[in-house]
């Protein structure tokens, strides 16, 4: 009998580029792994005695580390086998300020909520990669959620249309600007106090609207 029927994990392993979303246990020495990759979408993986201390995955699975790995489908289940990680940009930097953190980790817990599983997201995974090499060159003050927030709706199909909106000129003309202007130009956008909470009270009600109840730490991302 040929022994990929034996095993249906023996045939040669897919590769992939993508950044890592989430880690957590699976036993003692296993994480599970999940990854946002632009022509796979999002994979989860299981990385079987990661937590060994000799494993050939040790330092290469943390939080936001943009990989290349190769991985052996399951023909049971959407959980897949992690075979080989090279770590490419551990965005080291981003573990000096916790807001950096929190706000990366708000984005990748909306993008796990918007996605469908194994769909291919070129444009949200480049999204979220431009998001971590922008954090840590910047204070995380509140629009920069505001800005992966709207741009994420756009991807989405789900923008606002900003001439429906029942904002002031001046900030219907600032979210114009935080959904398309690059992350370089973010900087330059200066919002008023007032500007700002008139902004975070529209997406308090447009965002829950159109994508569902919003993960717990945006609160966290905003402070």
């Amino acid at each position: 009998m040929p022994s990929s029927i034996l095993n249906p994990q023996s045939s040669s392993p897919d590769k992939a580029e993508g950044v890592i979303l989430r880690t957590r246990l699976l036993t003692e020495t296993s994480l599970i792994i999940h990854w946002l990759t632009p022509n796979l979408g999002r994979l989860v993986t299981v990385a079987k005695g990661a937590r060994k201390p000799k494993s050939p995955f040790q330092g290469k699975l943390d939080l936001f580390y943009a990989c290349d790995f190769s991985f052996a489908r399951s023909k049971r289940s959407d959980l897949h086998t992690l075979r080989e990680v090279v770590a490419r940009d551990r965005h080291e930097r981003l573990r000096h300020d916790l807001g950096w953190i929190q706000q990366a980790s708000y984005a990748a817990a909306l993008i796990e909520q918007t996605t469908e599983i194994e769909t291919p997201l070129p444009e949200i995974h480049e999204l979220f990669a431009s998001l971590l090499d922008f954090l840590p060159h910047h204070p995380p003050k509140p629009r920069t959620v505001f800005a992966f927030e709207l741009k994420l709706l756009r991807e989405l199909g789900q923008e606002p249309d900003v001439s429906e909106t029942k904002l002031t000129p001046e900030t219907q003309d600032l979210l114009t600007a935080l959904i398309e202007s690059d992350w370089s130009d973010l900087p330059g956008l200066q919002p008023t106090a007032a500007q700002a909470r008139e902004l975070q009270k529209f997406l308090h009600g447009f965002l829950p609207l159109h994508l569902g109840k919003l993960p717990k730490n945006r609160a966290a991302a905003l402070s």
